[in-house]
C-alpha cells in the first residue's frame, strides 16, 4: 500500500478527490448530453422545420462521432498529455455547445452534436486515465464507483432538465446550460488536475 501511495507525487495525492470531483464534472456534461437533447426533439420540428430523419441525425451526431473516435481520442490522449487532451475536448465541447443553441437550421444543430461528440470522445477516456494516476491501488475502487455513478445519474438527468428547460426558456437552452458547466470544468481542470 505505502509503495503505490509513494509511486504517487505527494501534491498529486492530496489533490486527489478535488481532482475526482473535475473528472466527474467532464464526464457528466458527457453523460448528459446524450440524453438531453431527446426531450427537445418535438421544439426542432416546431422551430426549425426539421423532418423525421433530422431528428433522427441530431440524436445519432452525437453517438455516433464519440464512439467511433472513443479509441482513437484515448490513444492520442495517453501519447501526448491526458490533462491536454481533457482541456481541448472540454474547450472544444464550450464550442459545439454554443454553436448548438444558436443554430438555425437543424444541419446546424447536427454539425454541432458531432463536434460535441468528437469533443466527448476526448473527454471520457481522458478523466478515467488521469483517476488511475492520481488514486493508489485500494482507493481505486472507490474512486471509480463514483465516477460510474456520476456517468450513470448524467444520464437520468439529462431528459429532466431538458424537461425542466423547455417548459421555462428556448429550445436551445438544452444546450446553452452546458456553457456554466463546462466553463468551471476547464477552469478547475487548469487549477486541480495534474499533468
Amino acid at each position: 500500500m505505502h509503495t503505490t501511495e509513494n509511486a504517487i507525487d505527494s501534491h498529486v495525492h492530496r489533490r486527489r478527490w478535488a481532482t475526482l470531483a473535475v473528472l466527474c464534472l467532464s464526464l457528466f456534461i458527457v453523460v448528459m448530453d446524450g440524453t438531453i437533447v431527446n426531450v427537445a426533439l418535438p421544439s426542432l420540428v416546431t422551430e426549425l422545420g426539421a423532418t423525421t430523419r433530422q431528428l433522427q441525425w441530431v440524436v445519432d451526431a452525437y453517438a455516433l462521432v464519440f464512439a467511433g473516435l472513443l479509441f482513437t481520442a484515448g490513444t492520442l490522449g495517453d501519447r501526448f498529455g491526458r490533462k491536454g487532451a481533457l482541456q481541448l475536448g472540454l474547450v472544444v465541447f464550450l464550442m459545439g455547445t454554443v454553436l448548438a443553441s444558436t443554430a438555425d437550421t437543424s444541419g446546424v444543430v447536427i454539425g454541432s452534436r458531432a463536434i460535441m461528440g468528437l469533443a466527448a470522445a476526448f473527454i471520457m477516456p481522458s478523466t478515467l486515465s488521469i483517476l488511475t494516476n492520481v488514486f493508489p491501488a485500494h482507493e481505486r475502487p472507490k474512486a471509480i464507483a463514483v465516477w460510474a455513478g456520476i456517468s450513470g445519474a448524467g444520464a437520468a438527468v439529462g431528459p429532466i432538465t431538458s424537461g425542466f428547460l423547455l417548459e421555462h426558456f428556448y429550445w436551445g437552452s438544452v444546450f446553452l446550460v452546458n456553457v456554466p458547466i463546462c466553463v468551471l470544468a476547464i477552469v478547475m481542470t487548469m487549477a486541480v488536475v495534474p499533468e
